[in-house]
């Protein structure tokens, strides 16, 4: 079974006269259960591939399919639901609503799925060491309690499929050996999971990594 496709994604950026392949041709498949890394250095497309592979972003040719839902070339209304209902995402930033609390924010993605639970709220406030944050806005935060608040909200739903982009830019080794142990939990519920990380640790957890260069998979 298939939970995530990508087939043949390419992405092109125009500044003036001057065009940047993005992503050349890539190719993927994420099954229930696996946890995929995907490494390359600054620049090779990570982020890039993860937006068109959550519909956050239109690939410019190929296409995305998440089940057997066509994700690709949908209106925008079509592709927000889709994502609702199968990810949860950790982009580098913007992972937080300005007005609401840290709590509030976690609990936000539960309400939307219709599945608000109070002690896996509370767990994940622990397990990312955000306790004595809960109330707090996000313009309060430093970077690392950003970082671990968006987290907590992309792992909020307990989503089929968590797309996490630098997951432990901005973390500590032990925050990160948390953060391990819920992907563990994850894989063993057959959740998938896909990380764009510098991490060695991460990545040396995963069951495949996929590094991307120049836009492209590598077989390095």
């Amino acid at each position: 079974m298939v939970v995530l496709e990508a087939h043949e994604l390419y992405r092109f950026y125009h500044v003036g006269d001057d065009e940047t392949a993005a992503l050349r041709g890539v190719s993927l498949t994420l099954t229930p259960g696996e946890m995929v890394a995907i490494a390359g250095p600054s620049g090779s497309g990570k982020s890039t591939l993860l937006a068109c592979l959550t519909g956050l972003d239109e690939p410019d040719g190929g296409y995305v399919t998440v089940g057997n839902t066509r994700m690709t070339r949908r209106p925008e209304a079509e592709r927000a639901a889709i994502r609702a209902e199968n990810f949860g995402i950790l982009l580098q930033s913007a992972n937080l609503f300005q007005h609401l609390t840290v709590a509030e924010n976690i609990t936000l993605p539960m309400l939307m799925a219709g599945t608000f639970d109070s002690p896996r709220l509370g767990g994940l406030l622990s397990a990312l060491r955000l306790e004595a944050r809960a109330r707090a806005y996000p313009q309060e935060l430093s970077g690392g309690e950003t970082a671990r608040a968006g987290l907590a909200v992309a792992l909020a739903a307990d989503p089929p499929v968590l797309v996490a982009d630098e997951p432990t830019a901005e973390v500590d080794r032990q925050t990160e050996a948390r953060l391990m142990l819920h992907l563990e939990v994850r894989r063993a519920a057959g959740k998938t999971t896909l990380l764009a990380t510098h991490s060695e640790a991460l990545a040396s957890r995963a069951d495949r990594v996929l590094h991307l260069r120049d836009g492209r998979i590598s077989n390095e």
